[in-house]
Formats: C-alpha cells, sequence, structure tokens
C-alpha cells in the first residue's frame, strides 16, 4: 500500500543570478562589459549554442539565453570571409544577447568585439573546454533559479541522509536536532527550510541566510551551533532524501508496525520517502531518527527488513500447515 501526502507548493516567482556572480564563480575573463554589466541579471537556466543563428536562422533564438562559442562555432566563423562574419556577427549581437562567452582560449573575433560594444552586448572568455564549462555554468544556473519553497521545519544530515523534520511547534524538532549534532550528525536548517527543485529528480534544501547555523531553543533562546559545537557540526545544503513528521501520540491510532506499506511526501512534484514518529515522553528521538535514515538508506540500496521478514513470516506458516 502507497500513501502520499502533498506539501502545497507556494506560488512561484522569477528568480535571478547577477552575471557578476556567474563571472565571480565560474572564474570569467571580461572582454567586453558594458557599464551598466553589475546590473546584468540571468533569468533563464538554458543556455545555447548559436550554430543555427550564424547561419541566418534566428526563429527560435532567445536573446536572454547566454550564448556560448565554442570550436564549432568558432571554425564555422573563422570559415567565413571578413565581410560575410562581420555580417554575421552584426545580425547576431544586433539582437543583444544577454552574454556570450567564447570558451577552451578562442581568440574573439576583432568584428564581434566591435559588435558587442556597438550593442552594450557583454562578451566573456574561459580557459574551460566547452562541455566542462557548460556542465558548471548549468549546475551554476539550476542551483540559483530553481523553485523554491520555504518550509517549517528542521533539515539535519543523518548518516549520509538528508532528514527533513517536520511538526507542530513545541513538539521537539530543536531538541532532537541538538541531539543528533552531539551524536556526530551535521544541522542544515532549524525553524525554517528553504527547499529548492533543482532538477527533476532532485529536491536540495538550506536555511535562509539570516537563521543559518542557528538554533531556537524554548528557554535558552538562540544558540550558535558552529560556535558551541564547531564547524563540523554544521553544513549549508543537502540533497532532500526522506522526511519525518513528528505528531503527539494518539492512544489508540493504528501506527505502522512493520513497515510493509510506503508512504511519500510530494513537494513541489517530486516524491520523496516519509514516516509518522508518534511523540511521547520516555521516546529517544534522537535515536529513532537515526535508525530511520539508515533504514531509508538501505532500501535505497535495494535491502527491505521488512519485506525480508515477511517473507521469512510466510514461509513459516506456510510450513506449519
Amino acid at each position: 500500500m502507497t500513501h502520499i501526502d502533498n506539501i502545497t507548493e507556494q506560488p512561484q516567482e522569477e528568480y535571478s543570478v547577477s552575471l557578476d556572480s556567474l563571472v565571480k564563480f565560474l572564474s570569467l575573463t571580461e572582454v567586453y562589459m558594458p557599464e551598466n554589466g553589475e546590473s546584468i541579471v540571468i533569468t533563464k537556466r538554458d543556455v545555447n549554442r548559436p550554430g543555427l543563428p550564424f547561419a541566418g536562422f534566428f526563429e527560435s533564438f532567445e536573446a536572454d539565453r547566454i550564448q556560448i562559442i565554442g570550436n564549432t562555432e568558432h571554425k564555422y566563423l573563422q570559415s567565413l570571409g571578413g565581410e560575410k562574419r562581420t555580417k554575421c556577427l552584426e545580425e547576431f549581437f544586433v539582437r543583444k544577447p544577454i552574454c556570450t562567452v567564447f570558451t577552451t582560449n578562442l581568440p574573439v573575433f576583432g568584428e564581434a568585439e566591435k559588435c558587442a560594444r556597438k550593442n552594450n552586448a557583454p562578451i566573456l572568455a574561459t580557459s574551460e573546454y566547452t562541455s566542462a564549462f557548460m556542465a558548471a555554468l548549468i549546475a551554476k544556473l539550476n542551483l540559483e533559479l530553481a523553485p523554491r519553497m520555504t518550509r517549517h521545519g528542521g533539515f539535519v544530515e543523518i548518516y549520509g541522509e538528508g532528514v527533513l523534520i517536520l511538526g507542530e511547534s513545541g513538539i521537539g524538532k530543536s531538541e532532537t536536532a541538538v541531539e543528533l549534532i552531539k551524536r556526530g550528525h551535521r544541522l542544515i536548517a532549524d525553524d525554517a527550510v528553504e527547499i529548492k527543485k533543482v532538477s527533476a529528480m532532485t529536491l536540495v534544501g538550506s536555511a535562509p541566510e539570516i537563521i543559518r547555523h542557528y538554533i531556537e531553543m524554548r528557554g535558552i533562546g538562540i544558540v550558535n551551533v558552529q560556535r558551541i559545537f564547531g564547524m563540523g557540526a554544521v553544513k549549508m545544503t543537502e540533497r532532500v532524501d526522506f522526511v519525518i513528521k513528528l505528531e503527539d501520540w494518539i492512544q489508540g491510532k493504528d501506527y505502522e508496525r512493520f513497515g510493509l506499506d510506503n508512504s511519500y511526501t510530494e513537494i513541489m512534484g517530486i516524491k520523496v520517502p516519509s514516516i509518522t514518529i508518534p511523540v511521547k515522553p520516555g521516546r529517544n528521538l534522537a535515536i529513532i531518527l537515526e535508525v530511520a535514515a539508515m533504514n531509508n538508506r538501505q532500501k535505497k540500496m535495494g535491502y527491505n527488513t521488512a519485506e525480508e521478514f515477511n517473507k521469512k513470516l510466510m514461509g513459516q506458516l506456510g510450513g506449519d500447515i
């Protein structure tokens, strides 16, 4: 049996990343940057290699994508005569591409720089090979421009598993996180978790910058986990692998006993394995979460304890008949 809960997605916004931050992150060389370069922002995660536009086909050209010129595009431009190349580059840069990057230490054509200056279109350069550069650029854009939502809860790394802890205020999320930190695990976020959908299959969680590395403990106040427990007790981001919901123990409620049912929490269209843990005095939640995280990791590796036990039980019952 499979049960799926849904975390309602917040209204989507259009996110952006500054071109200046990409230049610094990817160590790009500025061949030409207009005076308003610091205000240029990228809003598209897709990039483009403008082979067809150089051949004169602009019907599907999107100027707000970063344009990549690698060996293929460069050799094609080289093959054109001086006049043809100038006309080709004029038609390209008059559409004001948000940014054009020459890879693999390819020399920038003088005509290209001239046309870029005329149209205030930035030109950058890198020594990286085209494929490697595109992979790094797309990964960075996917992270910075990803759809996102903020969820009340805690987020910790337990044995390499990113565990999102949900529950009502006062249920014990922060106290459990501190106990897990003392046991050698790492805090990513407390109270508010920013979740980004960085691909069709991957969610990444982090803390809003203002509360990063802090935990609020009732009766004590705000605690700086990094200062008290050291750098090894915190982490900036982690993949969301598992969702654990804490709730007050309800007498008579039928809680999962064998683990044969599969439960998921759907976050922004991605299903994440989840379980519900009832809370009452005397239960050591830190140890329970450790076991739950390890059990989830075993399932991902192909071993399901509940299914193995059920097969043994059915085999034993069959032998007794």
